[in-house]
């Protein structure tokens, strides 16, 4: 019987198609093979501009909707924003990549500071507020809803109801455990009268909102300290020019409070200055029809414009002695925390730096923050130089390959039904770091390529090592 069986699996084998016949061979069902080496690492493909949903008119420059400002004009155009409703926006892929960029450079900040990462629910209930006070202060601006049961709730301008309940309901913290710094980068709602500006005022946006906890008040002032100092390296490494003044302490409440602006003619707040001792401040914090600076008084302010970009606040015990939010000090007794809370506006961040860097016609992005950083323009289909597409699109992939920090980093304009002077054009208009153009002189002995440095207004011709050379000082996150 096993000889018979033997004879048909044979004969099998002989009429089998040679592939099948190997494949089965190859399964473990049939003979048993080597285990096979490791595979090879997957390539990242490279993005292409003819794929990325980024519904765009830049050519026709059509204009979309009520415009108020040059950032709101510019991202809409660029695809980096569609209007959903009045205030609130869908983020298309290249603003999310932004965003997200902006985002870990937060977190870089906040946690080089000791901040740990918290997620709070946006539904907030209607009796933390009562307790603090602030569910009739907030007036209009707050979102309320109720549920099936009736029972009230908000939709979260900011938590610090909820992150000082969160710490009370902690029993057993301990003075080593301080200071604790929480913070989440959450959406936030504000139900807005008149939406304008785009992201700069909207009813639905990102904010990082911390909050802090000390054993004193010394202690909470030098954590106050510390998160501004943070804010001010955050603005520093994005390349702008910012301020920090004296502010009000608003609905939030407190006894100190600064606001970080970026200046700009379309800033909603006044801003203070005194060029003789460095004294800044929002117009509402100094008394009205003053002139001269309150701090030295030798010298007469100046007032500029600001978009506010953060807000920070030195609370004390307003909100941990509502909560009962204590802990446990040196002599085993129970104490109230110190608190402070502090905010930036993370999409107001991203469109602010579109609004201060850019031209009336073309997006300019913090280095950090671009979409893309690279973008590669490969020549027309049917040019005189189209034997170079096949070295454009090998450029595109050895630089993700050979420069790590680039991975992700590198888009190719794969259009090449467009004439390179149309997508330069685009590219400029969109803001990439650095644009690649090859043309006729990659075919040369020695291949050239021209590259575009939008951050520094300027074209320069570099060879693949000059080109490899230059990226490789290209700063991401």
């Amino acid at each position: 019987m096993e000889g018979l069986m033997h004879l048909h699996i044979h004969k099998l084998h002989a009429i089998l198609p040679r592939s099948l016949s190997k494949a089965c061979r190859r399964s473990h069902h049939c003979v048993s093979q080597p285990a096979p080496s490791s595979p090879p690492r997957p390539v990242t493909p490279v993005p292409l501009v003819s794929r990325i949903f980024q519904p765009s008119n830049l050519r026709e420059g059509q204009e979309v909707g009520d415009l108020t400002c040059r950032s709101q004009r510019l991202m809409l155009q660029a695809g980096l924003l569609q209007l959903s409703s009045p205030g609130c926006f869908h983020y298309l892929p290249s603003a999310l990549r932004s965003m997200e960029k902006l985002v870990r450079l937060i977190d870089q900040e906040m946690q080089g500071i000791g901040g740990q990462k918290v997620d709070m629910p946006a539904l907030c209930g209607a009796e933390l507020w009562r307790r603090s006070g602030r569910w009739t202060l907030m007036g209009k601006e707050m979102f309320r809803l109720r549920d099936r049961h009736n029972a009230e709730y908000c939709l979260g301008p900011t938590h610090e109801e909820a992150v000082t309940e969160l710490l009370a309901l902690q029993s057993t913290l301990s003075y080593r455990q301080l200071p604790l710094l929480l913070y989440q980068v959450t959406r936030k709602f504000r139900d807005e009268q008149k939406p304008k500006f785009g992201l700069l005022r909207g009813r639905e946006f990102y904010m990082k909102d911390m909050y802090s906890f000390d054993v004193s008040e010394e202690a909470a002032l030098h954590t106050y300290r510390s998160v501004c100092g943070a804010y001010g390296r955050l603005l520093h490494r994005l390349g702008l020019r910012w301020m920090q003044v004296q502010a009000d302490t608003g609905t939030i409440g407190g006894s100190l409070s600064h606001e970080f602006h970026l200046p700009a003619e379309v800033g909603e707040d006044r801003l203070l200055m005194c060029g003789n001792c460095g004294f800044s401040a929002n117009v509402e914090t100094v008394e009205a029809g003053r002139t001269d600076c309150p701090r030295c008084l030798t010298e007469p302010l100046t007032e500029s414009k600001g978009i506010e970009v953060g807000h920070t606040f030195y609370l004390g015990t307003k909100y941990s002695q509502v909560f009962n939010a204590t802990f446990t000090n040196a002599e085993n007794k129970p104490t109230l925390t110190q608190m402070g809370c502090f905010g930036l506006g993370v999409t107001r961040i991203l469109a602010a730096s579109v609004e201060v860097l850019s031209s009336e016609d073309s997006v300019r992005w913090p280095g950090l923050l671009a979409p893309y950083q690279v973008c590669i323009l490969p020549p027309k289909k049917g040019s005189k130089a189209s034997e170079g597409i096949p070295v454009a699109e090998e450029l595109a992939q050895h630089l993700g390959n050979h420069l790590p920090h680039l991975k992700g980093e590198v888009v190719l304009d794969d259009r090449t039904q467009l004439t390179i002077g149309k997508r330069l054009k685009d590219a400029v208009r969109l803001g990439y770091p650095y644009v690649v153009v090859v043309g006729q002189k990659v075919m040369e002995e020695e291949p050239v390529f021209e590259v575009v440095c939008q951050q520094r207004g300027e074209a320069v011709f570099l060879s693949r090592d000059g080109l490899l050379d230059l990226l490789s000082g290209v700063e991401t996150i």
